[in-house]
């Protein structure tokens, strides 16, 4: 049963098409349009216009039709989005866990047809809730699985991304090998560090002993601190 709180709402569609065949035929967007205006007549909504993207694909938000629908949104131009499926909205976890933030925010009503979700009634706010918790954990989860692969290459010696770490060189397949000298250097910061012996000095003794940065230079305490760190991250 539709809610009767959609009536006389000030709506807008969003369709899209992510290929350029579907664009030129036309056949998805009219049916997506067809069903939005369909729903909208059917349940009261004053839908104000439908927008669409065409030829774009749903990998993440800059696409000019939908930024143009939420700020509709968020000038309160509109108070509901109304789609046919969420899949048109976005098929991004990070996307989906913004878009719940949006909405939210915004105390603008999310509508995707197909889906059944109405973010007016409890019912469709809690399947919105459950999507965004599960874009949250999924994000949580590919985190840890970054962090995870990192510790794994930090451990066998294999260069991570970035900048290569002072006290290793790196071979053309991407293996992290180490430099003597940068790795004499290395210890002799590590102990001067234990110690308590300030960043500033530590560069001095590293200078009179005729170490010098991977860059070259001056040792700045600033370097000195990021080579410290990176020695504490690999051997954790």
């Amino acid at each position: 049963m539709v809610s009767h709180k959609l009536k006389n709402i000030p709506a807008v569609g969003y369709i899209r098409v992510s290929t350029e065949e579907q664009a030129n035929s036309g056949l998805s967007l009219s049916q997506q349009k067809s069903r939005i205006v369909a729903y909208a007549k059917a349940t009261g909504l004053h839908l104000l216009e439908v927008i669409e993207d065409t030829g774009k694909s749903a990998k993440n938000l800059n696409r000019p039709g939908i930024q143009k629908a939420l700020e509709m949104l968020r000038e309160k131009q509109a108070q509901a989005l109304v789609v046919l499926s969420l899949d048109r909205l976005t098929r991004s976890v990070k996307d989906l866990g913004f878009l719940v933030e949006f909405f939210e925010k915004s105390q603008a009503a999310l509508v995707a047809v197909q889906d059944s979700i109405n973010t007016l009634n409890a019912a469709g706010r809690l399947v919105l809730n459950v999507l965004g918790s599960i874009a949250q954990w999924e994000r949580e989860a590919i985190a840890e699985r970054t962090a995870a692969a990192l510790s794994v290459k930090a451990q066998r010696h294999e260069k991570t991304g970035g900048t290569v770490p002072f006290g290793f060189n790196v071979t053309p397949t991407g293996k992290l090998v180490t430099n003597e000298h940068e790795q004499d250097a290395l210890k002799l910061i590590l102990r001067l560090h234990k110690r308590g012996i300030s960043l500033r000095k530590i560069g001095d003794q590293l200078t009179n002993q005729g170490y010098s940065p991977k860059k070259g230079g001056q040792w700045h305490p600033q370097v000195i601190k990021q080579i410290i760190s990176g020695a504490k991250r690999r051997i954790r």
